[in-house]
């Protein structure tokens, strides 16, 4: 799920799950499709892709964090 605001897209969680790995960083610039985070839910893998090109302004999670449903993960910055 996403969420534009101004120049910037929220990416956040689409379940409760733990976060796995944190793929990215900030100021790192990412493509649409780029996997952000991984989270684990039930023993399975789920990647949190990119919707939009842009410079990562904020990362939000860390790895073995708890999130639920809606929880913001990453902030992209789709004007830059």
């Amino acid at each position: 799920m996403e969420e534009i605001v101004s120049n910037s897209v929220s990416v956040s969680a689409e379940m409760s799950a733990a976060v796995w790995k944190v793929e990215i960083a900030v100021g790192e610039r990412v493509a649409v499709g780029d996997v952000l985070v991984l989270l684990e839910s039930m023993k399975m893998e789920i990647p949190v892709e990119a919707p939009s090109a842009g410079v990562v302004v904020e990362v939000r999670v860390v790895p073995d964090q708890s999130v639920q449903e809606g929880d913001i993960l990453v902030v992209i910055d789709v004007s830059a």
